[in-house]
């Protein structure tokens, strides 16, 4: 999993799976998800990231026991 966040355009990805993005669908506006040919969820993006996520720059990883 990679997570970026561009803040000049405002954008946070999280790339789930490597693969090319065959479909994207905007669920919720501003939130954009992409697939792969198999309909795989392999990312996603969030617009206007800094109103959405507390902190777009930083990301928290914890494993449930």
């Amino acid at each position: 999993m990679k997570v970026t966040y561009d803040p000049e355009v405002d954008v946070l990805s999280v790339l789930l799976a490597e693969g090319v993005v065959e479909e994207s669908d905007e669920s919720k506006p501003g939130v954009i998800l992409d697939y792969d040919a198999n309909g795989n969820l392999v990312g996603l993006e969030i617009l206007n990231a800094s109103k959405r996520v507390r902190d777009p720059r930083s990301v928290e990883y914890a494993i449930a026991q």
